[in-house]
């Protein structure tokens, strides 16, 4: 029954117009499923970080993605300094500081789970 419904709806339809439409419909479900698992949580992801990133302020006790560990002495726009040692401080990128001390990093490496 179904395979007689489809062949009269094909024969009313103007030539090449259904044809169009079936051969579009995959390509547009293969990119919503790729929205759905690649693009939307790269984006959460990102803004989590941002939001890590503009909220780190004097004192923090941080590690960086290089493994440094210290405490956050002065906040710039775009770097920070941080004191690893007596006497020894450091200026470096925000985009470098991985997470607070002792917790998980804020953005996990891409093969990890969170």
């Amino acid at each position: 029954m179904y395979f007689v419904i489809d062949r009269l709806v094909l024969a009313m339809a103007p030539p090449g117009q259904s044809q169009a439409w079936t051969s579009f419909l995959p390509f547009a479900l293969i990119l919503i499923i790729f929205y759905f698992l690649i693009l939307l949580p790269m984006k959460r992801r990102q803004t989590k970080i941002q939001e890590f990133q503009d909220s780190l302020k004097v004192g923090d006790k941080v590690v960086t993605t290089g493994g440094l560990y210290g405490s956050i002495t002065r906040v710039g726009d775009a770097s920070v300094q941080l004191q690893i040692a007596d006497k020894v401080r450091v200026e470096i990128s925000r985009s470098a500081i991985a997470g607070y001390q002792g917790q998980a990093p804020v953005a996990a490496p891409e093969g990890a789970a969170q």
